[in-house]
């Protein structure tokens, strides 16, 4: 498993506490669409489902910028 640097978020312009916000909203995402596809399966047992840690995925995922968000300051 592939560490991942801290200079990487910072490409992104995001400090450690908002890249994992980030990530974990996107990981529900990813587990919502994988908890589809488990219903599906029952039907059509040729569904194909992604083995991978869906934490994993996510910061991969932000990583490579297949992620959108938008920053609030409102805060």
């Amino acid at each position: 498993m592939k560490k991942l640097l801290l200079e990487e978020l910072e490409k992104l312009h995001l400090n450690r506490y908002e890249a994992v916000i980030v990530a974990a909203q996107h990981a529900r995402h990813l587990n919502t669409q994988r908890l589809r596809k488990l219903e599906k399966m029952e039907e059509d047992p040729e569904v194909y489902i992604d083995s991978r840690k869906i934490t994993m995925v996510a910061l991969k995922d932000l990583l490579e910028g297949r992620v959108k968000f938008t920053r609030s300051d409102s805060m």
